[in-house]
């Protein structure tokens, strides 16, 4: 069942696009390609087996370039952000293979998922070695406080993971609690992959926090519209099954919203799918309808805008540039995934 979600201003915003910055990081991202590439080998046959089915599977590398964005509009000229970025993505690479067996997810970018071919214990150590190359090329670079930013970032996403457990199938959750969930989960990494830019770039702390909060504020309007999309997008637009949140009884913020709003009868229904996981057919669509009816997918879309615009905020103290402006744009771009 498709739903499309009306934007506001949708002719303005229809040409947003993460075009410029791929073009301004092009050269950049050849380097950490090779690198991710090089790194991602092993005299275990398996491991490059399981790394290079995720790693060649289409996704966008936004968060590495953001990495690399973020130290050239700091003035950086050296090598080190090609290193750092490859980092970041070994970094979401290990997350989305332990995401998969935590998550029974059968689907990751339109193709199988890598615990589905190898089974869960390879996802889950071929997750751990990348984890193990991203630490190894942070030293290689040199700088302690890059390094604390993202070793610091790799706990808060495991807690965030932890937290996610917590809440899963618990129809109490509280917005305040999903938000803090998608805080260390998704947005953590974001916020670490912008900040190491400024860092290697010999920044200030005012524009190590004006990163920080981009990256923090941009990863929660991805994952909020992510949320969104899984009741209303495609496939191709979530590189997985759509519905696969209420398949898998995860509780989001359009059903948390939902759920507030609802009748009592629409409370155990929502109880019934999500926290027993007694899901019949038709309830999916049914799901939609509630949701649609009780606007828990616009406000959805409403709260990424909102954080969206504090992204946008974070940048303005830097003077403008094509870098600055395709940074800009990528805050658009990733809220438009919605119409």
């Amino acid at each position: 069942m498709g739903l499309v979600i009306p934007l506001e201003d949708n002719k303005k915003k229809a040409s947003a696009s993460i075009e410029p910055l791929l073009d301004l990081v092009a050269a950049d991202m050849q380097r950490v390609n090779e690198l991710i590439l090089s790194k991602a080998g092993s005299d275990v046959a398996m491991i490059p087996e399981v790394a290079n089915h995720l790693i060649s599977s289409g996704g966008k590398r936004l968060r590495p370039m953001l990495t690399l964005a973020a130290a050239r509009l700091c003035g950086y000229r050296g090598d080190g952000h090609v290193k750092l970025a490859a980092s970041v993505e070994f970094m979401h690479t290990a997350t989305l293979l332990h995401d998969d067996v935590v998550d029974e997810s059968d689907m990751r970018r339109g193709k199988l998922a890598a615990r589905m071919l190898w089974g869960n214990q390879a996802s889950v150590l071929v997750g751990d070695f990348l984890l193990g190359q991203a630490f190894r090329m942070m030293v290689d670079v040199g700088s302690l406080d890059a390094l604390d930013v993202l070793s610091t970032a790799a706990t808060v996403i495991a807690e965030g993971e932890v937290m996610q457990l917590s809440v899963a199938k618990n129809m109490s959750t509280t917005e305040d609690e999903y938000l803090a969930v998608i805080r260390a989960k998704t947005a953590a990494l974001f916020s670490a992959a912008a900040e190491v830019g400024p860092i290697i770039a010999g920044g200030d702390r005012g524009g190590r926090a004006a990163f920080r909060s981009y990256g923090t504020n941009l990863g929660l309007a991805f994952q909020l519209i992510d949320d969104a999309l899984d009741y209303g997008g495609s496939s191709a637009d979530l590189g997985k099954q759509v519905g696969d949140d209420f398949r898998e009884g995860k509780i989001t913020l359009p059903v948390v919203l939902a759920f507030r709003r609802g009748s009592e009868a629409e409370r155990g229904f929502w109880r019934r799918v999500l926290e027993k996981g007694e899901i019949a057919d038709g309830d999916l669509e049914r799901a939609i309808g509630l949701l649609r009816s009780h606007h828990a997918i616009d406000d959805t879309v409403e709260r990424a805008r909102h954080y969206g615009a504090v992204a946008r905020d974070a940048l303005g103290a830097f003077p403008d540039s094509p870098h600055r402006s395709a940074l800009v744009e990528v805050i658009d771009f990733c809220i438009e995934r919605a119409h």
